[in-house]
């Protein structure tokens, strides 16, 4: 996603190709949670058959480890995107429609802010009045484009038309 807006970017005008290495440099990092808490999602949507899913399950499918993908869920179920299901045949569920999820929900409950400069920091004060400040605000506004605008339902028909496209 974030390579994506990069791309976007440097195509705009820029000197950089698509696929240069200044490219890759620029690129914000997504920590694990986000990148998890995403995949997580996605594997919930994907499994939806109206059980609910094991974490240990997802997990295995996932190759992520279970005792990770724990603090994942419950801060994915504390702020109401997935319900819990208790008892032998528990497990969890999406509270809502993939269409509901944004990518950018998901990754503010995990990441934060994803803004790449701290506007808080007394070194923005002084370049708020320059024109770099320009270039973070149109950065800001980029990623927030896209995420903002890929939801759990086009990360399904993504995996699905990968999955289709798949040839041994």
């Amino acid at each position: 996603m974030v390579i994506v807006i990069i791309r976007h970017l440097y195509i705009q005008g820029s000197k950089f190709s698509e696929n240069s290495k200044e490219a890759e440099r620029v690129a914000m990092r997504i920590s694990s949670k986000g990148r998890y808490a995403i995949r997580l999602m996605l594997d919930l949507a994907i499994s939806d058959s109206g059980e609910p899913v094991r974490l240990k399950d997802a997990a295995r499918r996932q190759n992520i480890s279970e005792k990770y993908l724990e603090q994942v869920i419950s801060i994915l179920n504390k702020a109401g995107y997935v319900r819990s299901i208790r008892g032998p045949q528990g497990g969890y569920v999406l509270a809502n429609r993939p269409s509901w999820y944004t990518m950018g929900m998901i990754l503010r409950l995990t990441e934060g802010s994803l803004c790449p400069v701290d506007y808080e920091t007394d070194g923005f004060r002084e370049e708020a009045e320059s024109a770099t400040s320009i270039l973070w605000d149109k950065l800001n506004h980029a990623i927030n484009e896209v995420v903002d605008n890929i939801t759990l339902e086009d990360l399904m028909e993504w995996q699905m038309a990968k999955a289709d496209s798949y040839v041994i």
